[in-house]
């Protein structure tokens, strides 16, 4: 079918970037430190691609003849947003950071956010975990109808809502003002986050009605550079939202890990001469912000079942790229995304693997798509379609 697909598995890294400590995540190795701590590591169809290749993880040893090329990549964009790990993986090096507010919002900022969106108040203003801010503060948000606003290590500006209080539509209206109104210039932030939840005082949970508001790549993506060459662009899940819809015709939203899985599967039969780039967010948003080691390790076990199931769909013509955008290790205390490398492989059906070393930046992945449809472009990367 001469289909390209990339799966970011959303915050499942390999261990610790050189300027990790930069970032105070010194140590963190999301997928060796979970293994560690579980003590049996069972991923067969993953360690028969080659992840067990990629690093010493206990439990999965290195595959002999592993069926995909594998190695890690480095990012040389600054943070650990999915942000910039995405538009990294589509070809993008900013040499600029996104703003970060580990004290919470300047006053002007959440003035202007109060008049821009007609609230007459608002609670939290300060980093959090989403569902700990969310106990600590959803009862007076339920008494006063005030949004919960919050950020995290991250370049945020997250409002969490009650579904009752403030309904879905009206708090993506806010979130829409925050972005477009208030959160620019100095203050643009790389995303804004709609964050409902449900519940009684006690038992509050947050919802799958989660919607990023993000900028717009600064320049064009691999997915633009695609459109212009007549590759249809596909995008599922949380991909949809990371780059503002741009470069995109087929926009595919999700709320689950398995939903997603369903319509990639759909996907590798209903198109020809496409690309197809899709986020499983659930190990990050349910696991690594929860420090949920067991929750993540099942999630990745659910993941490791289905693999056959998609790679079985696949002919020659076709590749594929499995690779992160960060790391999330949930067995650190933090509960932050963490600065490191991420796992690759790369499948190609009834071709060996290699061992593809240390990439220099997760544009490779943009330039290889590129190197696949022979398109030419001003991205940052290089191909590892041929090494």
């Amino acid at each position: 079918m001469n289909n390209f697909f990339i799966i970011i598995l959303d915050g499942v890294g390999v261990g610790e970037l050189p300027d990790a400590g930069n970032y105070g995540d010194e140590g963190s190795n999301t997928l060796a430190n979970i293994a560690k701590q579980i003590g049996e590591f069972n991923l067969p169809n993953l360690q028969s691609l080659g992840l067990g290749n990629i690093i010493e993880i206990i439990g999965l040893p290195p595959s002999v003849k592993p069926l995909a090329s594998y190695g890690k990549m480095q990012e040389v964009s600054k943070g650990k947003d999915s942000t910039t790990g995405h538009w990294e993986i589509a070809g993008l090096k900013l040499d600029f950071d996104f703003p970060y507010y580990p004290n919470g919002f300047p006053e002007d900022v959440v003035e202007n956010f109060k008049q821009a969106a007609n609230v007459s108040g608002i609670l939290g203003n300060k980093p959090a975990s989403g569902t700990a801010i969310i106990d600590e503060l959803g009862n007076e948000h339920v008494k006063t109808g005030f949004p919960i606003v919050y950020t995290s290590a991250d370049s945020v500006f997250q409002i969490a809502a009650h579904e009752d209080v403030i309904q879905i539509d009206r708090l993506y209206e806010i979130c829409q003002i925050a972005r477009d109104r208030v959160l620019v210039g100095q203050h643009a932030v790389g995303r804004v986050i709609a964050r409902p939840f449900i519940g009684e005082p006690g038992n509050f949970s947050r919802t799958t009605n989660r919607k990023d508001f993000s900028l717009n790549p600064p320049s064009n993506t691999i997915l633009n550079f695609l459109q212009q060459n007549n590759i249809q662009t596909v995008a599922i899940g949380k991909i949809n939202d990371l780059f503002n819809y741009n470069g995109i015709d087929i926009k595919e939203k999700t709320k689950s890990n398995s939903e997603g899985m369903s319509k990639l599967i759909h996907y590798t039969n209903a198109v020809k001469n496409s690309f197809v780039f899709i986020n499983l967010v659930d190990f990050d948003v349910y696991f690594g912000h929860r420090n949920d080691t067991v929750g993540f390790y099942n999630a990745l076990r659910e993941f490791d079942d289905w693999l056959p199931s998609f790679l079985e769909k696949l002919d020659e013509t076709d590749a594929l790229i499995i690779t992160a955008d960060h790391g999330n290790d949930p067995t650190t205390p933090s509960t932050d995304h963490s600065r490191e490398y991420v796992p690759l492989l790369f499948y190609r059906k009834n071709k060996a693997g290699r061992n593809l070393g240390i990439r220099k930046t997760f544009s490779d992945a943009a330039q290889t798509v590129a190197h696949f449809y022979k398109i030419n472009n001003n991205l940052s990367g290089s191909s590892f379609l041929n090494e």
